[in-house]
């Protein structure tokens, strides 16, 4: 049985089980010569591959069947490589593909139909670091941790195969493989299926900007990369220069085979600003189409969304508007403003961050630079943003990226005191674009999040601790960079899931899990349903932002940013409500519940807060 023969779209290339046998297909307009070599099960043998229309060359197997192992000879020359679209490399990057059938798998999802935009909360978690296990059947059972938090989308760092057991994801090379050392194909699909199960979404993370060097035998079949653009982490692949039809086939059946094959309900797509692609449609504006065809397909909903480093609203307008049409992108400068104000760092990209206003223009205006100089970057930065809804936004205080892109990979566990992780928290929770936390921020984990890998190439791990030196020189972080290939950096980076029942996280815990619950129930807390009003006083140092939407209770949050003075001694910051009528408190991040001291106070016109606290209101005009 095929993946279409459920109905809908199915793959086309790679090994696909037919009547009698497998059908190899391969994309390789440079191979003079192919052979697939079969390595286990009745078919064992050596089987020429004949060009087709396209370079596309064509076998069909007799008597080979799921579970056998393959690799393919190009041009006579050995070593044999795996199959560009291999569904599953049990031995790593380096050894044979096997042949899977995914339609073997029985799935409990049927009545899952998605999840809007506006309806995500976001828990990005990175498989190999979430439980001991490192694995997909060992998340399954936190998965109720996660819909008791009130989470609604599980977003996976990269599961496509990459070198080695330990990996960020990013390095991978077999996009369309699932890591063997997680679980591969059926350990992802018992995951999702639960998921669904427990009423969580499913977002896979995805990268179709570079692959990693090691185990990247692309080449060999043909120009999938060009040396017309450069990315920072190696070659760009070739999305518009000749041949590039088949290569934008590649990543597009790869996205779409995310969708039907395993059921997952979005894709991000890592830095987008790394796709070059000058033809007339983006590739992100095909790629977008062709994904929700398959969902609809299946009666379901597929999302979206990009990271970007460009500030461009075009990523998330519509057609009609000469954008992309993608549901939802990273606003990095939401994080950089939170980040700067709380921890005070001025290094690196920091250093255009750090006043309150920055604060404040992320909330009123989705990004802090839109069309404005930026000292960093030493030119203009951006464009304006604010007419986009802001379910269009996900928006963080910690992710892989800015936890493990510091030299130690300190959270704000190990970085601020509990008044500061609690102000992080309302900040992220009670605004109005779609919130994402990084595993563990719910209860204040200070265990790091480091940089690791396992390479098998000596020469290219000696280039990444070199790199990862010269990189973090610019944030004054050149000692103490951890050795990514040492296994205790991965060990390090391991949530350690007993924290949840000691103080002080267990009251950063419940305080997110309150706020969760805030969120679902306040209207004007839906993103892209409230008009958004900001205001700050930088030498008061708070900021207030205002919700109100049509036929919902008006909400008001008040964040007091003042540092505490030497010595540690509380001072209490006046903030005075602008808008008439009559308020009440909701939550104070200052409630002993929380670890707070409880000195939070509401007169009716002011509300006075303790150091780094926030007060969240619900109004009713008197």
């Amino acid at each position: 049985m095929t993946a279409g023969s459920r109905g809908g779209w199915a793959l086309e290339r790679g090994a696909r089980l037919v009547e009698g046998g497998v059908e190899i297909a391969v994309w390789s307009p440079t191979a003079e010569s192919l052979e697939a070599v079969v390595e286990s099960g009745e078919a064992k043998g050596t089987y020429p591959l004949f060009r087709k229309a396209g370079d596309v060359w064509k076998a069909l197997v007799p008597r080979m069947a799921a579970g056998d192992d393959y690799r393919l000879r190009i041009d006579g020359e050995d070593p044999l490589v795996p199959d560009p679209v291999s569904r599953f490399q049990p031995e790593g990057v380096h050894g044979p593909s096997r042949v899977v059938d995914p339609a073997a798998f029985r799935w409990t999802d049927e009545g899952w139909r998605g999840i809007e935009m506006a309806d995500v909360v976001v828990y990005e978690l990175h498989v190999g670091t979430f439980t001991e296990e490192g694995t997909f059947d060992a998340a399954i059972p936190r998965l109720r941790h996660l819909r008791d938090l009130g989470v609604t989308a599980v977003e996976l760092l990269p599961v496509a195969q990459f070198p080695g057991e330990r990996n960020w994801g990013y390095d991978g090379v077999g996009l369309y493989a699932v890591q063997h050392s997680y679980g591969g194909p059926d350990g992802l699909r018992r995951l999702v299926d639960a998921a669904h199960a427990e009423g969580l979404a499913v977002i896979l993370d995805v990268v179709y900007n570079h692959l990693g060097p090691e185990g990247n035998y692309l080449p060999r079949f043909g120009p999938y990369f060009t040396d017309r653009y450069r990315t920072p982490w190696g070659e760009a692949l070739n999305y518009d220069g000749p041949d590039s039809d088949e290569v934008r086939r590649f990543v597009i059946d790869n996205a779409r085979h995310w969708v039907q094959e395993y059921h997952v309900d979005g894709l991000r797509l890592d830095a987008v600003h790394g796709i070059f692609d000058f033809g007339a449609l983006h590739l992100l504006e095909e790629l977008a189409g062709e994904v929700r065809r398959v969902a609809e397909a299946r009666g379901r909903r597929a999302l979206i969304i990009a990271e970007s480093d460009l500030n461009d609203p075009r990523l998330v307008r519509g057609g009609d508007r000469g954008g992309y049409g993608l549901d939802a992108q990273w606003s990095d400068d939401f994080h950089h403003a939170v980040h700067a104000a709380l921890t005070g760092e001025r290094r690196g990209y920091y250093e255009d961050f750090g006043e309150l206003r920055h604060v404040a223009v992320s909330l009123a205006e989705r990004f802090v630079y839109a069309g404005t100089r930026s000292a960093h970057r030493r030119r203009r930065h951006g464009a304006k943003a604010a007419d986009v809804p802001a379910q269009r936004f996900v928006v963080s205080c910690q992710n892989h990226d800015q936890v493990g892109n510091r030299a130690a990979g300190d959270r704000f566990g190990a970085l601020l005191d509990g008044a500061g992780l609690r102000l992080a928290a309302a900040l992220l929770l009670f605004n109005p674009y779609v919130p994402m936390l990084f595993m563990g921020e719910e209860w204040g984990e200070t265990n790091p999040f480091q940089y690791f890998t396992s390479h098998g190439d000596a020469a290219l791990a000696d280039a990444v601790r070199e790199g990862r030196r010269r990189e973090f020189a610019s944030f004054g972080w050149d000692e103490g960079v951890p050795d990514p290939q040492d296994e205790r950096t991965f060990r390090r980076s391991k949530l350690d899931w007993s924290k949840l029942e000691r103080d002080p996280h267990r009251g950063v815990l419940a305080l997110y899990r309150d706020l969760l619950v805030l969120r679902r129930s306040q209207g004007a807390l839906r993103p892209g349903a409230a008009r958004i009003d900001v205001r700050f006083d930088a030498s008061a140092g708070w900021v207030a932002l205002h919700l109100a939407a049509p036929g919902e209770a008006e909400l008001l949050g008040l964040f007091g940013f003042r540092a505490a003075p030497d010595g540690g001694a509380t001072e209490l910051v006046r903030v005075p409500a602008r808008v008439p009528g009559s308020w009440d408190l909701l939550l104070t991040t200052d409630d002993a519940a929380y670890g707070g001291q409880g000195l939070a106070a509401w007169d009716g016109t002011h509300l006075s807060l303790p150091n780094r606290g926030a007060g969240l209101f619900r109004g009713g005009i008197a």
